[in-house]
């Protein structure tokens, strides 16, 4: 049988030799049939008829308007499903070998009679048009801050025209993270595109009540840059497939880059910021292209910031708390009963007071979760020790180990009640003069072999009283012979 190649070389060798002849014996054929191969023009393979027949009988031929039937009910069904199904209701009829010849029919039935597929249209998008972003979590990159997990989000921003890209680190989808990561990269921008699209964000977009319009916020924040919202279908992600795409590139290349570095481990956040800062120029030094000419038509920025804060009034409880996005936060005491105005942020707290900044908390994420600083109540709790053992949040009193095991230590040699005192003394002597200068001398006396000790000792050593030295002036005695000599000469 005459192969492909043996036609190939025929080819070939009827331009260089003489004869047909010697070009059919270089090429191992016979010359009739060298003839037909150069009359033909075509390759042994592109000769053979195609097979329109089965070459053996269809196992599912019985089966097959019924499968037919089931696929057009529910597109979905995978073959594996259907070959399962016949087997538990056909016993014995078909054999575990046969699945793939169903899988063939089921995908060539998909092709030629299943139901059309989702059609996705490639964008052109013009310089400064538009812009798009949304939140994409980084916590499987397991990046860790001095030794701890960080478990974080990242607001994403991307022009689509340059692929310029940018981002904040975040840690809820909130409108304060969606409003800090974009007034971030916009000022980072240097200039306002047309458009601005994200998902369907419920810091964004009023989902439940009216699912045209955006939030009250998001609209103010929309009309300070000057931008026009736009907005996905919902659970059509594609639509958002810029940013989506740059999602993956992105986590990819980060992916790379801690591999390169050699390990995960940061410092502090400020570090790892720094890190993903550098990461975004990397990625961006490709594109300077064609941002310039983005950089051309961008609007101009607005003369300032909008404040990324919401406001709410609240009058702090009589426990020194106060609650805010249903979590819990202790304040200085002397507030209670008053009237503070809370700055909610992306990830901090603060609580005002006439005009004047109280306090700057911790934003806590999530819901039903507290923020206690016995700095704040540990006046009152000296004052009623007993309301120390069934303290709601007692669990936050203790702002290490080191006086966890003191509490233990002080309960077991002085007592359960004694005990918790002298704890609730230790605690306000940390207050007064701070955790780093006691808790070094701390863990000395909660060793096994230290003895029995109470907070006043402690207060001794890290308070001596000051010494008081009486200086004793010199004694002139010329000053005796003047005042005699004086008297004499008044006696004379």
């Amino acid at each position: 049988m005459v192969t492909d190649q043996q036609v190939r070389k025929l080819m070939k060798l009827i331009q260089s030799e003489e004869t047909l002849t010697m070009a059919a014996a270089k090429s191992g054929m016979d010359e009739k049939t060298a003839r037909k191969y150069r009359k033909l023009g075509r390759l042994p393979s592109q000769c053979q008829p195609e097979r329109s027949w089965n070459t053996r009988q269809d196992p599912f031929g019985d089966h097959w308007p019924e499968i037919q039937d089931q696929l057009k009910l529910n597109p979905g069904l995978e073959a594996k499903t259907i070959f399962a199904d016949l087997q538990r209701r056909y016993p014995g009829r078909f054999q575990d070998g046969q699945l793939r010849t169903l899988q063939r029919k089921v995908k060539r039935w998909r092709v030629t009679d299943g139901p059309p597929k989702e059609v996705f249209f490639p964008q052109d998008y013009r310089p400064g048009q538009l812009c798009q972003s949304d939140f994409t979590h980084l916590t499987k990159l397991r990046v860790l801050i001095r030794g701890e997990a960080f478990p974080h989000l990242l607001y994403h921003f991307v022009l689509p025209y340059s692929n310029w890209e940018t981002g904040t680190i975040c840690f809820s989808e909130s409108y304060e993270s969606l409003s800090e990561g974009l007034q971030n990269a916009l000022w980072e921008l240097g200039g306002v595109p047309v458009g601005h699209q994200s998902d369907r964000l419920s810091a964004a977009v009023n989902n439940y009540f009216n699912p045209e319009a955006f939030t009250r916020r998001y609209q103010a924040l929309l009309r300070h840059y000057g931008l026009q919202g736009r907005k996905i279908q919902t659970g059509q992600a594609h639509e958002n497939g810029d940013v989506e795409q740059r999602h993956y590139r992105f986590k990819r290349a980060l992916e790379q880059a801690l591999l390169l570095r050699g390990h995960r481990d940061f410092d502090s956040r400020a570090e790892y910021e720094g890190f993903l800062q550098k990461l975004f120029k990397q990625l961006n030094g490709g594109r300077q292209d064609r941002l310039r000419e983005e950089l051309q038509v961008l609007r101009r920025l607005p003369v300032r910031r909008v404040d990324d804060a919401q406001r709410e009034r609240l009058r702090v409880g009589p426990s020194s708390t106060i609650r805010v996005k249903k979590n819990t936060y202790c304040v200085d005491s002397r507030l209670i009963g008053e009237l503070v105005e809370v700055r909610i942020y992306a990830e901090r707290i603060e609580v005002w007071y006439g005009q004047q900044q109280i306090h700057r908390l911790p934003r806590l994420s999530g819901h039903g979760k507290h923020y206690i600083n016995y700095r704040y109540i540990i006046d009152s709790l000296v004052r009623k020790p007993g309301a120390f053992e069934n303290y709601r949040y007692r669990e936050e009193l203790f702002p290490s180990s080191t006086y966890r095991l003191a509490y233990d230590r002080l309960v077991r040699d002085h007592g359960a009640r004694p005990g918790e005192l002298e704890y609730l003394r230790l605690l306000k002597l940390t207050a007064e003069l701070g955790i780093h200068a006691v808790e070094g001398l701390l863990g000395e006396l909660v060793a096994p072999q230290a003895g029995p000790w109470r907070t006043a000792s402690l207060r001794s050593l890290l308070c001596p009283p000051p010494r008081v030295e009486v200086a004793e002036p010199a004694v002139d005695l010329n000053w005796y012979d003047t005042l005699l000599n004086t008297e004499v000469a008044h006696v004379a």
